[in-house]
């Protein structure tokens, strides 16, 4: 199982004002999966980790004890489209992932538009001086970070 972490939270502050649990958000890919984590109640996306096994049961065994290490109460999919809204296979590929997700394990997942989130990170992680040759490994995890991100900021919009 190759799977790379990053620092984690903890996801058991509670508030009366704001529901309260973890998030677990993914930036599905073919290769890699991203996975960030954040917790409702402070609004804010952390990277956790990124899948780089190569089979679908791997990958999944992985991701299962993601969810029981963080008990999400919701799961975010990145949902990646060209520029002008239009979808393509890896589009089919994430909704056809967030379904799996949802029903292997009984947990709610929601899509959020990704587009630009792979050059955000990228862009980001040259910012914050990071060698190229150590960007690949947390991009994506990076991404899953601003997808959440996304995420969240649009829930504080709407209330």
């Amino acid at each position: 199982m190759q799977i790379q972490t990053t620092q984690h939270l903890s996801p058991d502050i509670g508030s009366s004002h704001r529901p309260i649990g973890a998030i677990l958000a993914f930036d599905f890919g073919k290769r890699r999966i991203g996975v960030a984590v954040g917790d409702l109640e402070l609004g804010l996306a952390h990277p956790l980790a990124t899948i780089s096994d190569e089979t679908t049961v791997r990958r999944f065994e992985t991701i299962a004890s993601l969810i029981a290490e963080w008990r999400p109460v919701l799961l975010v999919v990145g949902l990646p489209t060209y520029t002008d809204g239009a979808e393509h296979e890896l589009t089919r590929l994430s909704r056809r992932f967030a379904r799996r997700l949802e029903g292997r394990f009984g947990i709610k997942a929601v899509l959020v538009d990704e587009r630009y989130t792979s050059v955000s990170a990228g862009a980001a992680l040259r910012e914050a001086g990071v060698k190229k040759k150590k960007r690949k490994p947390v991009l994506d995890q990076v991404a899953a970070q601003l997808i959440l991100q996304s995420y969240f900021d649009g829930q504080d919009a709407a209330t």
